[in-house]
């Protein structure tokens, strides 16, 4: 199974990006959230967390593999779950997912169905069917609006940045500031390798 894809983005449409990885182009489906994100980013370096499935009826003869790419395997693993609720499916999960998932794992397990609502393709009875199927499941995904809204206006590589610093036992809400400050005084930087290390320099005090 494929589960990193890293190169170039070469084309954004409103559900894929294709993603030049050497003599070879990857067409990976998106989010609408990540589509959101990545708009400006053509030609930058880009690294997707994936998933695979097949595409199609499983009595039928024509299965088509398809890639879909997330920023991070927290979302990925958000993703996992969302499509878990009976009357999900993928492409319906991929639509719907117009706001960070952080916002929305807020929503479900908040019980706010109206929010859920707000997504595209989810209506009143299926709200509700989310929540019943997740609530209580999603705290590890759930942060406060104003986090959510501010690891969303991230690039794709400070958000997988952010991302590493809280798998490796960094709180959000500081990994957030530590992010913001550290590409305040380096601007130039491009890629989550360089920005990991300079975080944890600024983190211990060493003057960067």
């Amino acid at each position: 199974m494929i589960a990193r894809i890293e190169g170039k983005l070469v084309r954004l449409d409103t559900e894929s990006a294709l993603v030049q990885v050497g003599a070879v182009a990857y067409e990976v489906m998106l989010p609408s959230y990540c589509v959101g994100a990545l708009s400006g980013s053509i030609g930058s370096d880009i690294t997707f967390c994936t998933m695979e499935y097949y595409e199609g009826s499983l009595g039928g003869s024509n299965l088509i593999p398809r890639i879909i790419g997330f920023l991070s395997d927290t979302e990925r693993d958000f993703f996992k779950k969302f499509t878990s609720v009976k009357g999900i499916g993928i492409r319906k999960a991929l639509r719907s997912l117009n706001i960070p998932i952080a916002n929305i794992a807020s929503a479900i397990e908040a019980g706010d169905e109206k929010m859920l609502m707000a997504l595209d393709g989810i209506g009143k009875k299926m709200a509700q069917q989310i929540i019943v199927g997740l609530k209580g499941k999603l705290g590890g995904f759930a942060v406060g609006v104003e986090q959510a809204a501010a690891s969303s206006a991230f690039k794709p590589f400070q958000a997988q940045a952010l991302e590493i610093l809280i798998a490796w036992g960094e709180k959000r809400n500081e990994a957030i500031e530590l992010v913001e400050l550290a590409c305040r005084k380096h601007p130039d930087i491009k890629s989550a390798e360089e920005l990991v290390p300079l975080v944890y320099r600024l983190k211990q005090g060493v003057e960067v």
